[in-house]
């Protein structure tokens, strides 16, 4: 529901913040696009939100609370391919916005299909997610389990779309067409601080296609994304091209990598780790560079 007065734009029973008139004619898609969400997480009645702790998915949580109430869990996997440090940023923003909140164990390492790596691995391991949340939600009597996939992704190389479309979950940011940009710029007005968090993904994403997963591989690359952050880089990829670290950050970012102290101590660290050659992608940090191979 909507009402206007006064230079602003009140979008009331699901927790939306006021508009100013003068941001109007700039939101006015997005303004439409929230409509299309709430009616849509209010029809559902009740959900189970595939969450990582990632802007989308935090967004599609924030919305489904203020909307549903209780009639919300948010569900968290546990697996090698998860950082710790993403694992507890979940814990801690679930537990901010007051939702009830679970954490599960997947195992996609145990399905070969995902650990040899093909370009359709992320198939594979939204598959053994959703279906474990399928469960969950059937036992737990809730309608639909729905995933924080937003409207930008389907112009990307997404496998894991497919699975939920075969599975039956729903993705409502896509439904209600709201992109990437609508989403942090509607955190913002919400007063979240994540809406300026660095986008996330799987730490399996930094390995080529045709490279085998492996545990150990997987924990060597959260280590050399924690160095980097840890030398102050937020917006950070660490591709692992075997005995090569190709390291992806921010463009703004590459006077601060090459100053001598930094460069010196980040190619140090890394070595430690295995790798022979520390690189860095003149390109900058960008989604799925990986893909680029396809």
């Amino acid at each position: 529901m909507s009402a206007k007065g006064n230079g602003i734009i009140i979008l009331s029973g699901s927790g939306f913040k006021i508009m100013e008139k003068t941001k109007i004619n700039n939101r006015e898609k997005t303004n439409k696009g929230l409509i299309r969400l709430n009616n849509i997480l209010s029809s559902m009645e009740s959900v189970l939100v595939a969450y990582s702790g990632g802007v989308d998915s935090t967004f599609l949580l924030k919305a489904a609370s203020d909307i549903l109430g209780d009639r919300v869990l948010a569900v968290t996997s546990d697996s090698p391919t998860i950082s710790r440090k993403e694992l507890s940023f979940a814990r801690d923003m679930a537990k901010e916005l007051g939702v009830n909140h679970i954490v599960i164990k997947t195992n996609e390492m145990d399905c070969k299909d995902f650990t040899k790596n093909s370009s359709q691995r992320c198939y594979w391991c939204k598959n053994e997610l959703f279906t474990k949340l399928n469960n969950i939600a059937s036992k737990r009597d809730i309608n639909y389990v729905v995933d924080g996939s937003n409207y930008s992704d389907t112009s990307d190389f997404r496998p894991g779309l497919k699975a939920a479309g075969e599975l039956g979950v729903r993705s409502p940011l896509v439904e209600a067409s709201l992109t990437k940009e609508d989403i942090r710029d509607l955190l913002k007005i919400w007063g979240l601080s994540i809406w300026s968090k660095p986008a996330t993904a799987c730490l399996s994403s930094r390995i080529p296609y045709g490279q085998t997963i492996s545990i150990d591989l997987l924990s060597r690359i959260e280590k050399a994304e924690d160095i980097l952050h840890k030398s102050g880089f937020d917006q950070v990829r660490v591709r692992d091209h075997d005995n090569i670290a190709r390291i992806e950050i921010s463009a703004e970012d590459f006077s601060r990598l090459f100053e001598s102290r930094v460069k010196d101590a980040i190619s140090r660290s890394l070595k430690e780790l295995g790798y022979k050659y520390i690189t860095v992608d003149l390109d900058g940090y960008r989604t799925g560079s990986l893909n680029e191979a396809l």
